[in-house]
């Protein structure tokens, strides 16, 4: 299967004494899922933003398709990979088509408008993901929850090769995550790549072929979910013991948080 990111020797910082990150090197092939767990302000969003080249790695090279993305014009990023942000804001009231319809910008040469196949295609995306009922809506008028599926939808029509999601659930009610993660089980069937941050270890059981888990700076383990998920890593990862138990009812595992906040309450009531 053809290797479409490949991350090798990352590392930024922002001064000289403190990296954000180091050493970070992986590898996404063509429809593999790989998700990013981690705390807080550990760098994933960080490290996101050097992959899409908006920062600049201060050791390390980023390949797309093998070409390094330093020399890549802004447009053919474009082309290759969609980014969705955390819950990004919309400065103008576009109608839903409209902004879905500028995923197909980089495919639009200057001075033109899109065409009837762009809009086609728009009408294609937003009835893929479910939202074709809301065509016609300002984008400022609708949920949070229908706003994200929106940026995905945009980043979709964009028909990139590797889809990049900044904690794409973090916002959403389960509903909505469920509808998120159903759409990214999609497309990684239809051989387009996923990398996606997330706070939630139990979406690496749901879906990733890939886990990668970041704490002081680096990936503490990477791999298959059934061997990167344990108790002990989640424990170096976020401080807290959490269970890892199959459960039969839904057939996979679940991560369990130990909480004593019942017990601790019982106490003192005593």
């Amino acid at each position: 299967m053809a290797v479409i990111l490949e991350v090798e020797n990352a590392a930024f910082s922002y001064n000289r004494n403190k990296a954000v990150f180091q050493h970070i090197s992986f590898t996404v092939a063509q429809g593999e899922i790989l998700s990013i767990l981690g705390r807080n302000g550990i760098g994933k969003s960080t490290l996101i933003k050097c992959i899409l080249n908006l920062m600049p790695l201060q050791k390390g090279c980023v390949r797309l398709s093998g070409r390094d993305t330093t020399g890549l014009k802004l447009m053919d990023m474009a082309s290759m990979v969609g980014y969705v942000p955390q819950m990004g804001q919309v400065a103008f009231p576009f109608s839903v088509f409209e902004f879905v319809l500028m995923g197909r910008a980089p495919y639009i040469s200057m001075f033109k408008t899109p065409d009837r196949a762009d809009a086609r295609m728009t009408a294609q995306t937003l009835e893929k993901v479910g939202i074709s009922h809301l065509a016609e809506q300002s984008i400022s008028d609708i949920s949070g929850g229908e706003r994200q599926m929106v940026m995905i939808a945009r980043a979709i029509n964009q028909s990139p090769r590797l889809l990049i999601l900044d904690e794409p659930t973090s916002h959403l009610d389960v509903a909505n995550q469920i509808k998120v993660l159903s759409i990214i089980e999609m497309l990684s069937n239809e051989g387009i790549s996923v990398i996606m941050t997330t706070h939630f270890p139990d979406h690496g059981f749901l879906l990733s072929q890939q886990i990668a888990v970041m704490q002081h700076g680096k990936f503490i383990a990477i791999g298959k979910a059934e061997k990167v998920i344990t108790p002990r890593i989640l424990f170096e990862a976020y401080g807290v013991d959490i269970d890892v138990c199959h459960v039969q009812a839904v057939g996979r595992r679940v991560c369990i948080p130990r909480c004593d906040f019942g017990a601790e309450a019982d106490h003192n009531r005593l």
